[in-house]
């Protein structure tokens, strides 16, 4: 995809542009985040680019594997990286769970999407692809969890076969 000015025609498009959008500060649909007005006296809003939790669970799947060696780059990835909570994995796929600080869920995301492939050598990861991201924040990670469904706690800590 190549970005152009506003109102310039891009290859084919019969006139059509693409052009980014500014989302603004603020959403309105945001709980985290404080609007003008909502405030009372000595509180003070939350800065738009503060860290928050997400809860990250990223799938990977390809060819077959030994076991062995699917198990022992998953180690090797958790030591690396000990943010890393758990680990399920089979001979064709595997399954890594894992909090991530971010600003917002775009940083959260592109951090895990680059994941697998950034430590694919040096904790010598199968050549799998990426097959599912799901990203989600904390309130609704506990929330899940409160209600019994989602994601199960990641107990036990560590890397274990399906």
């Amino acid at each position: 995809m190549r970005r152009v000015r506003p109102g310039a025609a891009s290859r084919g498009s019969a006139g059509r542009a693409l052009t980014s959008v500014a989302a603004g500060a603020v959403y309105e649909s945001d709980p985290h985040r404080a609007r003008e007005g909502d405030q009372g006296e000595g509180q003070e809003s939350e800065p738009g680019d503060m860290p928050r939790l997400w809860h990250v669970t990223l799938s990977v799947s390809g060819a077959e594997a030994p076991l062995d060696e699917v198990r022992r780059g998953l180690e090797q990835l958790a030591h690396d990286h000990p943010f890393l909570l758990t680990s399920r994995y089979a001979p064709d796929h595997a399954e890594i769970r894992y909090w991530e600080e971010a600003r917002d869920l775009h940083d959260a995301a592109a951090v895990a999407l680059r994941l697998w492939g950034e430590h694919r050598q040096s904790a010598q990861l199968p050549p799998w692809e990426i097959v599912g991201l799901e990203v989600i924040g904390r309130d609704t990670y506990h929330q899940r969890i409160a209600e019994g469904y989602g994601p199960l706690p990641a107990t036990p800590v560590g890397v274990h076969p399906f």
